[in-house]
Formats: C-alpha cells, structure tokens, sequence
C-alpha cells in the first residue's frame, strides 16, 4: 500500500494551481500591436484617421473573442514624419513595450529609414501608408509587408488616366523627398511608354514637405508652357496648396491637373468645395466604390462611430489589423518570425475587396481609384467622386524582378 502524506498532497496541490494560474494569466494576456503614425502636424489627420480604422477593428475583434483567446491591446507612437523619430519609436516599442507586430507609417521617407531594420526588431511590419516602391522593392524583408498601394501601381493608373487626355507639356508639383520624386520619375515613365510624343518638362517644382507658402511653384507653372500638371503635394500642404491656387487663379488656367491623393477624404473635408470641380483625383480607397459585404459593414460601422465617411488611410489600418488576427491564428501564435511567414501569400476579403499579399516581395495586390471631382455631397460636406476607375491592382503592379526585391 503507497502511503502519501498530506504535506506532500498539499505541495502537488498547491504546484498545480500555481502553474494553471499561470496559464490562465498567459492566455488572457494581451496581443500587443505597435503603431507608428505621424500624430503631430501638417500631416496629423493621416495619424488620426488610421488610429480611427485602427481601434474599430479593434474593438470588432475584441468583442467576438479575440485572437487565440486573447484580445488586441495597441500603442501609439508618433513618428513626426522624421525616419531617426520612427525608428526609435520602433525599438521602444518591441524592446520596452513587448509589442508582437508593428503597423503603420505615413512616409515613404520614414518608410526608407526603418523597413531596412525590422530584420533586427524580428518582428513584422504591415505598412498602411507610406508608398515608395522601395518598401517592397530594393529595400524589402521577410518581415515587411504592404497592405496599400504604392506609387509604381498608383502612378501606372495615373498614366493610363494622361493618356487619354489632350495634355503634351508635362510638368509637376511634389514634395521635395522621395514620394514626390518616384511619383514624377514613375508617371514620366509609364506616360512616355504609352504616349511618346509627350514632353516631360525639365521644369519641375519640388516645395520641402511642410511648406507653408506655395505661390513660387504655383506661378512658375502658371507663367510655364505647361499643359498638365501631376500634383502629387498630401496632407496638410495640400490643403494649404489648393488653397493658395485659388487666390492665384490656378484653376481658371485650361491645366489638365491630376492628383495622386486629392481624394483623401481627410483632405477632401478640410476643403469643402475650395476643392474645384472637374479635376483628376486619386485616392487608393473611395468608401463607396466596392461593393462587398465587408465594405458596407466598415462603411457603416465607421460613419456610425465618426460621422464621416473612410479615409483611405482608415481603411488600410482596418484592414491590416484584420490581417494580422488571420496571421497570428494561422500561426497558432505571436512569434514574429511565424506572423510574418503566416502573411506571405497570405488572401483577405477587405473593404476594397480580396487582396493577397504577394509571394515574393510582400506587396499587396489592391486597386488604385482614379476619378473626377464632382457636386458636393451635402451629407457629408465633401465632392463627390465623378467617372471612378477602379484599376486592377495586378495589372498595374510591377513585376517581382522589376521590383528588385529579393527576399
């Protein structure tokens, strides 16, 4: 007959509750997800609105139990548009925080200062913003991704849209970094392929991000032989842009002007009808364009919540977020390393609609939206978006060897 004492009963007992007490505090300890925004500024209702997209999918998800049984805890950073701000926001993130993923980034700049690091962070990055081609292209890693469009797939839909229109004397606005530049040096080249009688003016116009005072580009176009212009100046500046080229009478000149993120709603609400009628815009989401069960329910969930409708942005983060639950329960876990493998090739039914990440340089496969600005919409105090193009987000992709990645 064993004999087993009652200290010995105790002790077991009492190792027993200790260990399941700590998987319980285990599985309800939180997914910790990192974001890197520009959250002060010119450019700080890009921050705002991707927070928006953000904590709704949060809030979704953590109401219909989580992931893995655990809910989705976020932490913001502000990355000031400035690559060395970012990159220390990301270290503190994941080595102080604990974070499991990063989202986020409004620059491409910013963007090329920190994608080059995330293999030493060894966590992934699901960028909703930032656009250069570089990210996933020459730059790109096993553990970044994007879920939005990038300037070759933008500027591919933008030269498609030129074509067709009577412009021959190109010339452009931009910020002066590299999402200004890669958007002229890639609208130049897809036009001139598909139009080469064109002529890519020498005379380009590149104001520092931020500027405060526009009218030098504004009448150097003005008094130029320009008969097109690709504005690609975002954010706040673009406001203050449109704004400025109204007092000059900008928009009385027979331009054929196109640009590559007017239809922001962000921008689209500061200006009102100070954003004319009957010019090109871009935006890599319009809210009403897709119609899809999973858009109607964020479209409505959003106004719900802010009383406006998506911003591209929102959009993104909302569906990066929903990207990463599928990630991590495929993964079965947050190990860094087994998120960003679980996002490879990874598909997801999105507001815009099913996109795929890429195999090969983790690009998502998403469509550039390219319309005219029309009436006002007097719900919502901001154009409409008149003769919408929705372009394949494949057929104006780049190749994965033109991309120069190489993972």
């Amino acid at each position: 007959m064993i004999k087993t004492s009652a200290k010995k009963i105790l002790v077991a007992m009492t190792a027993a509750a200790t260990i399941g007490a700590a998987s319980t505090s285990y599985a309800e300890e939180p997914i910790r997800i990192g974001g890197i925004y520009i959250l002060s500024g010119s450019a700080a209702t890009y921050g705002e609105f991707a927070q928006r997209g953000i904590n709704l999918a949060v809030d979704e998800i953590n109401a219909s139990g989580g992931v893995l049984g655990r809910k989705i805890e976020m932490e913001f950073e502000d990355s000031q548009g400035k690559a060395s701000v970012a990159i220390q926001a990301a270290r503190k993130l994941v080595y102080s925080s604990g974070v499991d993923a990063l989202i986020g980034l409004d620059s491409s700049g910013v963007a090329q200062g920190l994608v080059p690091t995330m293999p030493e962070l060894q966590k992934p990055l699901i960028i909703t913003h930032a656009a250069t081609p570089d990210a996933t292209g020459k730059l790109c890693n096993s553990f970044t991704y994007r879920i939005s469009v990038n300037v070759a797939q933008n500027m591919k839909a933008a030269a498609l849209v030129a074509s067709k229109l009577d412009a021959t004397n190109w010339t452009t606005i931009g910020p002066d970094y590299a999402f200004g530049h890669q958007s002229w040096e890639f609208f130049g080249n897809y036009l001139k392929d598909i139009k080469p009688d064109v002529n890519l003016m020498s005379e380009t116009n590149f104001p520092r991000f931020g500027a405060e005072d526009f009218t030098p580009f504004i009448d150097r176009v003005m008094d130029s032989d320009a008969d097109g212009v690709l504005i690609s100046v975002w954010g706040g500046d673009l406001v203050n842009f449109v704004r400025q080229a109204n007092n000059r009478g900008f928009f009385d000149k027979d331009f054929e002007l196109l640009f590559t993120v007017g239809a922001a709603t962000e921008v689209l609400s500061a200006l009102g009808d100070e954003m004319p009628e009957g010019v090109h815009l871009s935006t890599r989401y319009w809210y009403d364009a897709y119609d899809n069960a999973v858009n109607t329910h964020f479209v409505k969930a959003y106004i719900d919540a802010y009383g406006v409708p998506p911003s591209y942005n929102a959009e993104g983060a909302y569906a990066a977020i929903y990207a990463y639950k599928k990630a991590i329960e495929a993964a079965g876990n947050t190990d860094g390393a087994a998120i960003a493998k679980a996002l490879s090739g990874m598909s997801l039914d999105a507001p815009n609609g099913t996109i795929t990440f890429r195999k090969g340089d983790n690009q998502a496969m998403v469509s550039p939206n390219w319309g005219v600005s029309g009436p006002m919409n007097p719900e919502y105090g901001i154009r409409t978006l008149m003769d919408l193009q929705i372009f394949d987000g494949e057929e104006v992709a780049r190749s994965v060897e033109e991309t120069g990645c190489k993972l």
